[in-house]
């Protein structure tokens, strides 16, 4: 019987393809996990990282923040600006509350009482707010009202006009029923002034937050400790400058309603300590 002839086995020279295949395959994955993490909502995240900071602020877990927060949250708000932008005295404010908490979630009550306070201010200025005359916002300050200059002052004046008593007495009326600490701040646009009375934007931002100082205490009988003033002339804008209409927007006196407890609380009647030099940026009108 014949033999059969064994076939012979030629070694494989191509299982390498497969090692290179599922190398390719795992190389696609990552880069496709790379792609989709570098699509993520700058904007969500942005405001995700403020609201996380407003509320460990809100518990005193961290300190306040040196953060600049954006004008318009509805815009993207990268992490490194959030983090690392320094800005001047009023932003060390921002991110506290309007009230420390009484307990661990505490300030609701006043939170809604700002908002009350808010809705019966719109109604009694409805006709101003209108105009674009006054507007109102909240911020973690507390609330806002901004006394345009367009119907309270006249251009590179501090005296308010006779036509906007009504208004800023029905404001007034208001704000008296209620205990809480106002800051008045004068913000002006970037265009330089240089007349009679001012020499500079500073000047005419802190005379008109003086002069509304000086019409709640004179006019309206408030307790002068409830009260202080501050001139951040064109550096804390809530337009851009580049537009006549962002320009009139900046032009204001901001009359901010604060919180309990918060920022700006009146200190006890002592004098300051050597190391500890007096504030400049808020001004207070002796009674």
């Amino acid at each position: 019987m014949s033999r059969r002839r064994k076939l012979k086995h030629h070694p494989s020279h191509e299982r390498w393809l497969v090692s290179y295949a599922d190398f390719i395959t795992l190389l696609f994955a990552f880069f496709v996990v790379l792609y989709a993490s570098s699509q993520v909502d700058q904007r969500k995240v942005g405001k995700l990282a403020l609201a996380i900071q407003v509320a460990f602020q809100e518990m005193g877990i961290f300190q306040a923040s040196t953060s600049q927060v954006p004008l318009d949250l509805r815009e993207p708000m990268p992490f490194s600006p959030v983090q690392t932008v320094e800005n001047a005295s009023r932003n060390a404010n921002l991110g506290q509350m309007v009230s420390r908490p009484h307990g661990a979630l505490g300030g609701g009550n006043e939170n809604g009482d700002l908002a009350q306070l808010q809705a019966e201010l719109e109604t009694a200025l409805a006709s101003e707010i209108q105009r674009k005359e006054i507007a109102m916002r909240r911020e973690p300050d507390g609330l806002i009202i901004s006394l345009r200059e367009v119907g309270f002052f006249e251009s590179g004046s501090a005296q308010m006009k006779a036509g906007s008593q009504s208004a800023f007495d029905r404001i007034a009326a208001m704000l008296r029923q209620r205990d809480y600490r106002l800051r008045i701040e004068g913000h002006t646009d970037n265009v330089p002034i240089h007349n009679a009375q001012f020499s500079s934007n500073w000047e005419l931002s802190t005379a008109r937050a003086t002069e509304i100082v000086r019409l709640l205490i004179v006019r309206d009988g408030f307790d002068a400790a409830r009260l202080s003033a501050a001139g951040y002339a064109e550096y804390h804008p809530i337009a851009t400058n580049r537009s006549a209409t962002g320009r009139a927007m900046n032009r204001r006196v901001d009359i901010v309603i604060l919180g309990h407890g918060g920022p700006d609380k009146p200190l006890p009647d002592a004098p300051p300590s050597p190391s500890q030099p007096l504030p400049v940026a808020a001004n207070k009108l002796p009674s």
